[in-house]
């Protein structure tokens, strides 16, 4: 399983799917490969006047690769050939639209975007409709608070999950709750993977298989992607760029001033437009805590674009506690080997323990410990502490990466927790 599968998987694990019969009801939404809406204009009307712009993609694994993501900055500069582009690489594999709306602000807006990429249709497919809408329409309201002449444009991938439905010409469940923002919005979208879904359908494709041969044998069907989700950089990546390349003249041709966007009524009032990243302050945190420096080997230099501050609490008895008011909120973490097991307690609530390891960790990653999203806007205090017992990371790990314990038992012998900033939705109170 890969890292975008998981965060389907673990959605679903954690009654992700649980939507309720009226959300399940919604019919899922007719595939187009390009649906133009208020296209790029001010994008387009920069590109060909000159000048620097930069290009945004906010994502997940799919656009970390060396695919679509540069592949679409190449061809962009070969279209626009007068203009300088650059990209913002705002891409963390295995993550959604639920912790995008949290960095947007950080990870992309601060650098200034002309246009903006979006892209979580995989990543949020264990997502009920309804959190989808609240933290893509926070994206864009935020981007769009921000700077209302950046252009946006979502982009929708596909993985074997969701491959059936789109063979029918239908979305994902998720892509169908991206469409209704981008109608709300009036923002173009490209689904990347509808062309993919046809040639399996056709039989000239192969969605799962090994790599592609080098050259390919002729008559040979094209091979997608190894895994069921993550295209081969030259196969599937190529069939994302081209869909690009096919939707760009009808995004260009919509007859839409270069002016720019202006916010209109919210699609609903409980999004996540001010979802934002509190740095911890030192009054937070007690007990055995150790600042990391960015420019040592290690995590914090691993992560410094993502999480400025990296935190690791070296010992039990670590802790964190803070109050806030508001309606969501969770801590920007790492899980990995080494990881811990932190206890959280909410008000009065009975404590859960959270290991920060899961069976993919042989390897530090980004995470989130979700506190919750259900808050009711009042008061609430938060206290999280590293505690002494060591989780059964054998038992935890996947069958295919325990070799790893076996081989590198060091790796896995602390029992710490890297902890970054407070994602919130509210405020901080004393």
């Amino acid at each position: 399983m890969s890292r975008t599968t998981r965060a389907v998987a673990a959605a679903i694990l954690a009654g992700g799917l649980a939507a309720t019969a009226a959300e399940d009801a919604v019919p899922l939404r007719a595939a187009a490969e390009c649906t133009p809406r208020g296209g790029l204009p001010v994008f387009i009307a920069k590109a060909k006047a000159g000048g620097e712009l930069r290009v945004g993609y906010l994502g997940g694994s799919i656009t970390a690769a060396a695919g679509w993501r540069p592949k679409s900055l190449a061809w962009l500069q070969k279209e626009y050939p007068a203009a300088k582009l650059s990209e913002i690489n705002a891409a963390i594999g295995g993550t959604g639209s639920d912790l995008g709306v949290f960095r947007v602000g950080q990870d992309v807006l601060r650098h200034k975007p002309d246009l903006l990429f979006v892209e979580f249709a995989v990543n949020d497919g264990g997502s009920a409709p309804e959190r989808i809408h609240r933290a893509m329409e926070g994206i864009v309201r935020q981007t769009w608070t921000a700077d209302p002449a950046t252009d946006l444009c979502f982009v929708y991938t596909v993985s074997e999950p969701f491959l059936k439905d789109l063979q029918a010409g239908r979305c994902s469940r998720a892509a169908t709750a991206m469409e209704q923002v981008a109608d709300h919005y009036a923002i173009p979208s490209i689904h990347l993977g509808l062309e993919a879904a046809r040639k399996v359908t056709e039989g000239t494709l192969v969605f799962k298989a090994g790599p592609p041969k080098d050259p390919p044998l002729a008559g040979a069907p094209m091979i997608f992607s190894a895994d069921g989700v993550h295209p081969h950089p030259d196969t599937g990546h190529e069939l994302y760029l081209e869909a690009i390349r096919r939707s760009w003249p009808a995004l260009a041709a919509v007859a839409a001033a270069p002016a720019a966007h202006a916010l209109k009524a919210p699609l609903r009032a409980d999004n996540w437009e001010q979802a934002k990243i509190v740095p911890f302050a030192p009054a937070m945190m007690s007990g055995p805590w150790q600042k990391l420096d960015p420019a040592a080997d290690g995590p914090a230099k691993s992560f410094a674009t993502r999480m400025p501050d990296l935190w690791k609490a070296t010992a039990p008895g670590a802790s964190i506690s803070f109050a806030f008011r508001g309606s969501a909120a969770a801590i920007y973490d790492l899980l990995g080997p080494d990881g811990g097991i932190v206890e959280v307690k909410i008000d009065d609530r009975p404590a859960r323990l959270a290991p920060r390891i899961d069976g993919y960790c042989t390897y530090p990653r980004i995470a989130k410990l979700d506190l919750g999203s259900d808050f009711d806007g009042g008061t609430h205090r938060v206290v999280l502490t590293l505690k002494p017992d060591a989780p059964d990371k054998a038992k935890i790990l996947f069958e295919r990466n325990r070799a790893d314990l076996e081989k590198n038992p060091a790796k896995y012998a602390p029992n710490v927790w890297h902890a970054a900033s407070i994602l919130l939705l509210g405020d901080i109170v004393p």
